[in-house]
């Protein structure tokens, strides 16, 4: 089972949730899939024994062979190979490798080459489980191909917790499309809410089932829950807004593992999510 753990916008609590969650499991493999930022490390603390750079493709061009026809440039959306007068330009940071321009080249200009985007870094954490998070190069548009290659590498286990990019762009859209559920981070705060129901509509138009947890409860109002009764979303769990949980995440450490009672929490919230399967 793959379980998803998402949210609106950045410190909402999405990697205390996934972190905590995945160390109260038995045998899961965590991935954290916000590549720009991972911080799931910094929690669970991992021996890494594996690093494993990620590389995609970008077209170069034969000057000799190329006509400078322009079809390349006409075919890519990105803007990644423009024609000019003289050469051609590409910027190797836009381009998505579709082999598109390659294939329209009529003098056979064109060949891939490789080059790295990033790493994958895997190992097992001081609380026994296993964490896999990939790191984004500095500059890089996309990090697509790293999450990508999370998934590979977990594809055989049994149970995986995925730390999802925040928000609703295209890395998260590849972090939680292949997911089994996905659990809904929010805080009970107007700009919470707001952002949260961005990723309601973007998992109910993938067909993913989906539930909440409240971090930081009792801080703000009762919009979040209003607004959960009138959508049918089910509650899953509440974190309250508590002093000793905020110090201990301010130290690294996962809330469950000094406040035992948390840790059954996040077992019954993963005993609900698979009764539904």
């Amino acid at each position: 089972m793959k379980i998803a753990v998402l949210s609106g916008k950045g410190g909402t609590g999405k990697t205390t949730v996934s972190s905590n969650l995945s160390i109260s499991l038995k045998n899961s493999v965590i991935l954290d899939c916000d590549v720009e930022e991972p911080n799931s490390h910094i929690f669970l603390k991992p021996d890494i024994t594996e690093t494993i750079s990620i590389k995609t493709e970008y077209p170069e061009v034969d000057a000799d062979k190329c006509n400078l026809c322009g079809k390349c440039g006409d075919f890519c959306n990105f803007n990644a190979i423009i024609p000019t007068k003289k050469n051609v330009l590409v910027f190797a940071e836009t381009c998505h490798a579709c082999g598109g321009c390659q294939l329209v080249c009529p003098t056979n200009a064109i060949e891939y080459q490789k080059r790295e985007i990033g790493k994958i870094y895997t190992g097992k954490t001081i609380y026994g489980n296993t964490l896999s998070y990939g790191e984004l190069n500095l500059g890089e548009m996309s990090g697509i191909g790293i999450i990508e290659g999370l998934f590979e590498g977990a594809k055989d286990e049994e149970l995986v917790i995925v730390d999802a990019p925040p928000g609703t762009a295209c890395s998260t859209v590849a972090a939680v499309e292949n997911v089994d559920y996905a659990i809904i981070v929010t805080e009970p705060t107007p700009f919470g809410v707001s952002d949260m129901k961005m990723v309601v509509e973007m998992l109910r138009e993938m067909k993913i089932p989906f539930g909440l947890i409240i971090n930081k409860a009792g801080l703000g109002d009762n919009e979040i829950y209003e607004y959960s009764e009138e959508e049918n979303i089910e509650i899953l769990m509440e974190i309250p807004f508590e002093e000793e949980i905020a110090k201990l995440y301010s130290e690294g450490i996962p809330f469950s593992t000094k406040k035992p009672e948390y840790k059954e929490e996040f077992i019954n919230v993963y005993e609900n999510i698979k009764s539904k399967f």
